[in-house]
């Protein structure tokens, strides 16, 4: 590997380093010129909050209880809106059925449906049926669109030489969907955190990252604010990173035993 190829590599990661550490003491500056920890926190202020909540309990407590709803409703919705988007590609009533549900969905403010939602459930659960309901239509709509997309010349070929549905489904369809599958769920994931912390939030969900946020600004507790928030990016963040590396080994994996 020449001198060239090694720096090629470790440009972009040094250059997202350099952005991150500009607006770090972008945020410092900002912080010491206003001189009120109520208004603005400094990050050096933010980050002993953070040691001293990730050393409690309750922090791991409130993070699994959020990560556990957000990412069921965010399942709930993968499974329910591929198998939705196979259906209605098929059956013109169940699409025709669905076609008002997505658009009012996509159209109505999240929180009219987070107090709706508190209303017929309660707060408890109210995380997951958010995450579900942002979260539906992108994957339904987007990966419908891929099947849409499919060229009909494979698909009549596949006919004239009498493909098995397994093989249309591995050799046609997966690959024509895919690209739109995983645009949906790098979308999909960053929406579900922020629908559903903002149900907890609004909810005042016990025992939930919502509730924390809540009672930070409620005590104008704004390094922890800003620690929770912190939190909540690094989680959305990482969990998006495993769950798109993880779809990608997938489906090199599926690739490799398919073209033996």
């Amino acid at each position: 590997m020449t001198a060239s190829t090694i720096l090629a590599k470790f440009k972009k990661p040094f250059y997202k380093i350099l952005a991150i550490a500009f607006w770090i003491i972008v945020w410092e500056a900002l912080a010491l010129a206003i001189g009120s920890e109520l208004i603005i926190a400094s990050p050096v202020q933010v980050v002993k909050t953070l040691f001293s909540l990730v050393v409690t309990a309750s922090f791991w407590s409130s993070l699994l209880y959020s990560t556990l709803r957000i990412l069921g409703g965010f399942l709930m919705a993968l499974l329910i809106g591929v198998a939705l988007a196979a259906v209605s590609s098929r059956v013109l009533v169940v699409r025709s059925l669905l076609e008002p549900i997505t658009s009012v969905i996509k159209a109505t403010p999240v929180a009219s449906f987070i107090i709706l939602a508190i209303i017929w459930f309660g707060s408890k659960n109210l995380a997951i049926f958010i995450s579900f309901l942002m979260v539906f239509p992108v994957i339904y709509l987007n990966v419908l669109k891929g099947i849409e997309s499919t060229d009909v010349k494979l698909l009549e070929m596949a006919r004239v030489y009498r493909f098995s549905p397994l093989r249309v489904l591995l050799y046609i369809y997966l690959p024509e969907v895919m690209p739109f599958f995983v645009s949906a769920c790098s979308i999909a994931l960053g929406l579900c955190w922020k629908s559903g912390v903002a149900a907890e939030v609004i909810g005042i969900t016990t025992g939930s990252i919502g509730e924390n946020l809540y009672r930070a600004k409620l005590y104008f507790e704004t390094g922890e604010l800003l620690a929770w928030t912190a939190v909540i990016i690094a989680v959305s963040t990482v969990f998006e990173k495993l769950f798109m590396l993880a779809l990608k080994k997938a489906w090199g994996a599926l690739e490799r035993r398919y073209k033996r």
